[in-house]
């Protein structure tokens, strides 16, 4: 029964077991949990929410490697899950800017530019979601830049 949960949470509640895409598929739960996490209010409790589940997600894909002996079985999504949120951190609600900050971390995600690609050669849960933090963080810096220059070329155009 333990077992069954884990590999269910790991996997993002069964999306990981797609046959095409599964880390695509276990990103798009992640932007539902990030909706999720901006129904929060108060920064603070979002910030404390993130870390929790981060520290769940490693914990949880360390588990289902082993269940699973895979050192990072593709159908463990839980990685991406946790770091889409950070990936959308400080944008807004519209469309294109979630668009952008998804696309962008999946790029970052399947290339693995160092230091993101080393960050996989640590062990167990850490190595699994470490990755995707690091090419959340990349995905982040990179669509606030995109954001600060389309409402640049708006502005001047305007």
């Amino acid at each position: 029964m333990r077992e069954r949960l884990v590999k269910f949470l790991a996997t993002g509640f069964g999306v990981g077991y797609l046959p095409v895409a599964p880390g695509t598929a276990g990103s798009v739960v992640g932007v539902g949990f990030w909706w999720a996490l901006n129904q929060e209010h108060h920064l603070w409790l979002r910030g404390v929410l993130l870390v929790l589940a981060i520290g769940f997600a490693v914990w949880c894909a360390g588990e289902a490697s082993e269940i699973m002996h895979h050192p990072d079985p593709s159908s463990v999504v839980i990685d991406e899950i946790v770091a889409i949120p950070l990936a959308l951190i400080g944008l807004g609600t519209r469309w294109w800017q979630v668009a952008v900050g998804f696309v962008m971390f999946r790029l970052f995600d399947v290339w693995k530019p160092s230091p993101i690609r080393d960050a996989q050669d640590f062990s167990g849960g850490i190595g699994i979601v470490l990755d995707d933090l690091l090419a959340a963080a990349a995905a982040c810096v990179t669509t606030h830049g995109i954001v600060w220059l389309v409402s640049w070329m708006k502005h001047l155009s305007a």
